[in-house]
């Protein structure tokens, strides 16, 4: 195989800069391009956070699968944990998740709806708590529910 023409190579990229708008080739900053950084160092004291559950899903539900809503205010909801992260604005954090007052509970930073399936037909309850990256518990929302019986869920 033959190494390419160096000449060719240049006239080539050449072609392609001339086909690119008036400066398209300038050099820009990130800031410039992405707009501000997502989060600042704190600087002032802030809004407390605030979680809002919506109820399960009335068509889910009705199958046995628990799908809740929620939303977070004054707070994004990331995979970020630690002290340092409580230094930062907006206040970052996830939530906690316990399901009929179990004594444990899980954290989710997806910042996605709640789907809990294999839940027995009958009453249950999920309690939702907004952390802080380092796990404090900044607000916290319940919801209550009940999962029919059904022909397929009775045995």
């Amino acid at each position: 195989m033959r190494a390419p023409d160096c000449s060719l190579i240049a006239l080539s990229l050449l072609a392609l800069a001339m086909m690119l708008p008036a400066g398209a080739v300038s050099a820009e900053t990130a800031a410039e391009v992405l707009g501000p950084a997502g989060v600042l160092p704190l600087t002032a004291p802030q809004p407390p956070a605030r979680i809002i559950v919506d109820p399960p899903l009335a068509g889910p539900l009705g199958e046995g699968r628990v799908f809740i809503q929620y939303r977070a205010e004054n707070l994004r909801i990331v995979p970020v944990f630690g002290p340092k992260a409580l230094d930062v604005s907006p206040r970052i954090g996830h939530i906690h998740v316990v399901v009929d007052d179990a004594p444990w509970h899980w954290a989710d930073a997806s910042n996605e709806q709640l789907i809990i399936v294999g839940l027995p037909p009958g009453p249950h309850k999920v309690e939702i708590t907004l952390a802080n990256a380092n796990h404090q518990p900044l607000d916290r929302a319940s919801v209550s529910f009940t999962i029919p019986v059904t022909e397929s869920r009775s045995h």
